[in-house]
């Protein structure tokens, strides 16, 4: 998977380069045949627009009610059980942590790398241990915001060897993006950009 993100992040930096520096150097005869007909979108125009416009805030419109992150925390006097529980319940891999009675402050965050780890792998019992023993405190944990490029997030989670990344939005926990979510938006705006760049250079009028 991590091989597939840096192919991912490799191949569409090199693309987009590729493509701008076209445009940059197309010979000026030759630009009234390349681009006839289609001076109202312009190279800088184009480049303006780049390959990264997608943030998180479309990720998380796109991901609908289950993004409100109604669900996605627990707290830390919550046994381990019940927040493994909950993730399964929800088919996520992972749980904000609020102090208990404090929604709005995060104190870290669980996954189920943890469960395996400082559970199953100490050999501890879950249903005896609370998730305030064993997550990832918030003094360690990575947030990005509604604003973030979806690009910039996933090079954050390559990064960082993690699989999902709260959102945070004026210092309240909005949501939950993985690393599922991101790829799947940078790839599909590659996608898109090639469409149009092959639209825009190999139009046919």
């Amino acid at each position: 998977m991590q091989g597939g993100i840096r192919t991912v992040l490799s191949h569409g930096n090199v693309f987009k380069n590729a493509v701008l520096q076209h445009m940059r150097l197309v010979n000026p005869v030759m630009r009234p045949l390349v681009f006839s007909r289609h001076e109202s979108v312009s190279a800088v125009r184009m480049e303006e627009h780049g390959f990264e416009s997608t943030t998180i805030s479309d990720i998380l419109q796109g991901k609908g009610k289950s993004a409100d992150g109604s669900w996605l925390w627990c707290t830390t006097n919550d046994t381990v059980y019940d927040a493994v529980k909950s993730m399964t319940q929800h088919n996520v891999g992972a749980l904000v942590v609020v102090k208990p009675g404090e929604q709005k402050s995060i104190a870290g965050i669980i996954t189920e790398r943890d469960y395996l780890r400082k559970i199953i792998v100490q050999g501890r019992s879950s249903k005896s241990t609370k998730v305030g023993d064993i997550m990832t405190e918030e003094n360690k944990l990575i947030t990005v915001t509604p604003d973030t490029k979806a690009l910039k997030a996933m090079q954050l989670m390559t990064d960082n060897r993690i699989r999902h990344i709260p959102v945070i939005n004026e210092g309240e926990m909005i949501g939950m993006v993985s690393i599922g979510d991101v790829v799947r938006a940078v790839v599909s705006e590659h996608r898109d950009e090639l469409n149009r760049l092959n639209a825009y250079i190999q139009g046919g009028y």
